[in-house]
């Protein structure tokens, strides 16, 4: 059965090359499913029974299933749209002594360097074409092999194996892109892309990929490595169990934010009033009132989900000595005294019981008490919709790596959470216990 839902994953993924297309990609599944799209510039008229969609900047997007008028409170499941790239800056070309032209581009997010050399990537984003007084939005994926970063060779650079490298973004990582008696610059490619003219095009948002297309491997196809597992395998994972599982008392909650990697801050982000607007107004649409809606956040559940770290094979020792997650040993549980990850004990007990009543093994990440770890989305959201959170994940290798490695049975672990979570009624009585029906 996981290697059915793997190989789904890694289409979803080709498919999902930058957080426009992952929206994209996720709206498609949504639609099959019945859901009906919404806008945020429209009067919204929700109904008992039905399930509804709506995106923000086409890189975040929130869908919900509405029992019923009285439902008690929302089951939430949140992840994350992008991951650590290169961006493409504007005017990018730059030739090279009148012989080469490489592409000008930025850091986005806390990326691993040195796995981008020596790889095809290609490139995809939006662009913002004009039209006499429209100015509209098209998604670009360019499907074939256009850029290398070459490395310096050893020749060149005898140390670097024995001192690494700090690599220089400006210097270092800026791709090679074609001779420079090639007419076809890049602007020309992208608008052929975009079907338009390259003077229509007045605005990008445009990023590198690694063009590698996901596998299963190991002795017994027991791993599986693709690009963007952090964090489209959650995304995916939470989706799967949104659109499988209901239940008669609490409003699903599908929740995909951007720009998680570089801090959330921004209008599609965590940090945003997107999931706070739509939570009040799918409460106001049902025709309840204030105080209805903070009683029902009061009786609220969020999983946070963003991949975590497990065991590495060649550095056991970089892991917590007690609390040590390894490929294919169930979800993560993540927990930070500093409050990076959202667990507490509560939420964490929750989790726990989720899972023994979906069969689904589970571990417990926490990072070395000498090493800082990274954060997510989970906190950051709840500075807008405060409600109980935990934070969970896959166990990985190669984090933000252009070409990251799990375990070929957590997929399948994380669908069956997520369904349980989705299926249960999880209530929070007026002494503060909770129970979970």
């Amino acid at each position: 059965m996981y290697q059915n839902l793997n190989e789904e994953l890694f289409s979803f993924i080709e498919k999902s090359p930058t957080s426009f297309h992952a929206v994209q990609t996720i709206e498609s599944y949504l639609e099959k499913a019945g859901c009906e799209k919404l806008n945020e510039g429209s009067v919204w008229e929700l109904k008992e029974g039905g399930t509804y969609f709506v995106t923000r900047n086409k890189s975040a997007v929130i869908a919900f299933h509405i029992p019923c008028k009285a439902f008690t409170g929302f089951h939430i499941a949140a992840s994350h749209s992008d991951s650590p790239s290169l961006k493409i800056k504007e005017n990018p070309e730059m030739t090279v002594e009148g012989q080469y032209v490489k592409l000008n581009v930025e850091k986005y997010g806390g990326m691993l360097c040195s796995p981008w050399f020596d790889r095809p990537l290609s490139v995809a984003g939006r662009v913002i074409v004009a039209d006499n007084n429209k100015l509209e939005t098209r998604l670009v994926d360019v499907k074939r092999d256009i850029l290398m970063l070459p490395s310096l060779a050893i020749h060149m650079n005898r140390g670097v194996n024995d001192n690494g490298y700090k690599y220089n973004i400006q210097k270092d990582m800026l791709p090679l892109y074609r001779m420079n008696d090639s007419e076809m610059d890049f602007k020309t490619m992208i608008a052929g892309e975009a079907g338009v003219a390259p003077e229509q095009i007045i605005g990008s948002d445009l990023f590198l990929y690694n063009r590698m297309p996901g596998t299963a491997w190991g002795a017994e196809n027991e791993f599986i490595s693709a690009p963007r597992l952090d964090d489209l395998q959650c995304a995916f994972s939470s989706m799967k169990g949104f659109l499988s599982s209901r239940n008669e008392r609490s409003v699903s909650v599908f929740c995909v934010m951007d720009n998680e990697e570089v801090g959330s801050g921004t209008k599609q982000g965590a940090a945003s009033t997107f999931l706070y607007d739509t939570l009040r107004r799918l409460n106001y649409s049902m025709g309840r009132t204030e105080e209805e809606y903070w009683t029902a956040v009061a009786s609220s559940f969020m999983v946070s989900g963003d991949n975590g770290h497990a065991v590495h094979p060649n550095y056991a020792d970089m892991t917590d000595p007690t609390s040590r997650p390894y490929l294919n040993g169930g979800i993560v549980i993540k927990h930070s005294a500093n409050q990076k990850y959202t667990t507490d004990a509560v939420s964490a007990a929750v989790m726990r019981r989720l899972c023994e009543r979906a069969d689904v093994p589970y571990q417990n990440f926490l990072n070395r008490s000498d090493m800082l770890g990274g954060s997510t989305l989970g906190n950051i959201s709840n500075s807008k919709v405060s409600l109980n959170t935990v934070d969970i994940g896959l166990p990985q290798l190669a984090m933000h790596s252009p070409y990251e490695t799990a375990g070929a049975k957590d997929m399948a672990y994380m669908v069956k959470v997520f369904e349980e979570f989705y299926r249960s009624c999880i209530r929070v009585s007026e002494d503060g216990h909770f129970e979970i029906l």
